[in-house]
This record gives C-alpha cells, sequence and structure tokens, in this order.
C-alpha cells in the first residue's frame, strides 16, 4: 500500500500494483533457449520483470532463484523429454519452501499425453511450439490477475 489522496481531499491508503515479475528458466541439460530468450523478451516488452537463468539449470538452481527473486511466475523451457522428471522436482521443491502460490508454466516440446499429466502434478499451463505469443502473455496476466485478486 502506498498513501494517496481520496476523493474529499483527505490522505488514503492506495494499493501498489506490482508488476508481474517472471522467471524464465532452461531446466536440464537441454542448450538450445532461442525460444525461452524469445519469450522472454516478449513478457518484458508486455511489461513484465522477467529474470532469464540461463540454460543448464537443475530444479534446485531454478526454485532457489524464485525464492530470491520472489516471483509471482516460473515460467520452464524444456525441450530434452526430461520433463517429466524434472517438472515434478521443481514443483514439489517449490511446495518444500512455501511457495505453492507461484504460477508454474512449462513450454518447449510435450507429447499431448503428458500435458494433463503436469497439469494434475499442479503446471497451471503448458504451452506447444507455435503458441502465439500473446496468448502466453494473456494467460500470465489473468493467472496472477487472479491469483493476487484483482479483477481483468
Amino acid at each position: 500500500m502506498g498513501r494517496g489522496t481520496d476523493i474529499l481531499g483527505g490522505e488514503a491508503e492506495i494499493p501498489i500494483r506490482k508488476r508481474i515479475k517472471v522467471l524464465v528458466a532452461k531446466l536440464g541439460l537441454d542448450g538450445h533457449d532461442r525460444g525461452a530468450k524469445v519469450v522472454a523478451r516478449a513478457l518484458r516488452d508486455a511489461g513484465m520483470e522477467v529474470v532469464y537463468t540461463g540454460i543448464r539449470q537443475t530444479p534446485e538452481q531454478v526454485v532457489n532463484a524464485a525464492l530470491q527473486e520472489d516471483v509471482d511466475v516460473v515460467g520452464i523451457s524444456i525441450l530434452s523429454g526430461a520433463h517429466m522428471a524434472l517438472v515434478p522436482r521443481v514443483l514439489e521443491l517449490l511446495r518444500e519452501k512455501g511457495l505453492e502460490d507461484v504460477i508454474v508454466v512449462v513450454g518447449g516440446i510435450i507429447p499431448s499425453d503428458d500435458i494433463p499429466k503436469l497439469k494434475a502434478m499442479g503446471v497451471k499451463e503448458v504451452f506447444i511450439p507455435g503458441t502465439p505469443l500473446n496468448t502466453i502473455i494473456e494467460f500470465i496476466r489473468r493467472s496472477v490477475a487472479a491469483k493476487r485478486g484483482e479483477m481483468g
């Protein structure tokens, strides 16, 4: 909350809307990060604060960065096929660190059969190659607004 002036000229507490903060991480041994960088730039251009961790991150590194950076969203990019081993570990570590409210989204080469499994584990959404950037941006905006109890 910040201090401001109400409509009658008196002082009032005015909520300060925090910018959405997104951690974009390349999980596992996958070294291809062009897509992650494109998404990170689009999110930044859309007014979000973006932290990009770089390639070859472990689940522990991703969760520690999410904790240190106090992010709203963790976006995991994974192309290696190890998503069913690495993403559940990230979700487990987030819970252990008390970060259950952090929204987790996954992007990359994810077989359609694995998408419902990831969502059942706690992944909020999975974006496959070809997903329009605006779709990702709007999903994150809506999800964070809902988490914060904000209207549209």
